[in-house]
């Protein structure tokens, strides 16, 4: 069973400035006895401002991105150059200032190469293969969940399947392509961010491993961390210690 901490923040800015310090750390560690690094990207605008960060924060410090494997927890099953894309959105940020091989970029299948997304599963599978993410990141939706894992309509194989295709998500897009438990939970450290209000319900559910949210479910090799500003946190208990 993975250890699991929960890292409040002031505020959003507050937030995504650790946790990119943070990515940008571990990476420097990793590579120190690591040729290759594999990191599991996901979406929204918490996650784009977060690399936004690390691609302000990390050239200068050493980081070797030649040695960075991207991969992607989700993604909408819609054409490659289509904008709402989390790899596009992704890559165009970081881009900017890494000089990122197209080699190690594993963004997921579109719908201008595969006919459905279980195919497309089917495919992101195979390119997987039985890697190990050094870093996942996630996000963490206001009804609990993570990647395209949503209450109520987890795939059945989403325990032993590595990819699952998604047809029926309730917001965003409808159809997308999903990291199963198996392949998330293989993980050597999960990084799951949440911010504002509106997700300190799913975030207390989920903490108290409430099993109709998905993100319950999570539980890595090595860490979990929740990375949270203070209104995700508003349903947590507070603690106040005086020396």
């Amino acid at each position: 069973m993975s250890s699991q901490r929960v890292l409040r923040h002031d505020d959003l800015d507050q937030l995504v400035d650790e946790v990119a310090e943070a990515w940008t750390r571990t990476v420097l560690r990793l590579q120190e006895t690591q040729e290759v690094i594999n990191i599991g990207l996901t979406g929204g605008q918490t996650a784009n401002r977060v690399y936004e960060r690390f691609a302000h924060v990390a050239p200068g410090r050493g980081l070797r991105p030649e040695g960075i494997r991207l991969w992607w927890s989700d993604e909408c099953f819609l054409p490659t150059s289509d904008p709402q894309r989390n790899a596009l959105q992704a890559l165009a940020i970081l881009a900017r200032t890494l000089p990122i091989s197209r080699t190690e970029t594993h963004p997921m299948p579109g719908s201008d190469g595969q006919d459905d997304p279980d195919e497309a599963a089917f495919a992101y599978a195979r390119d997987l293969g039985e890697t190990v993410l050094d870093i996942c990141l996630l996000g963490l939706g206001t009804d609990g969940h993570v990647a395209g894992l949503f209450p109520g309509r987890v795939p059945s194989d989403a325990s032993s399947s590595q990819v699952v295709g998604i047809t029926d998500a309730p917001v965003g897009c409808q159809e997308r392509i999903s990291l199963s438990y198996a392949a998330l939970n293989r993980s050597e450290r999960i990084w799951v961010v949440a911010s504002g209000e509106p997700k300190a319900d799913a975030l207390a559910r989920t903490l108290a491993k409430d099993p109709d949210s998905p993100a319950s479910h999570l539980d890595p090799r090595g860490e979990l961390v929740w990375w949270v500003d203070e209104d995700a946190a508003l349903a947590l208990p507070s603690y106040h210690c005086e020396l």
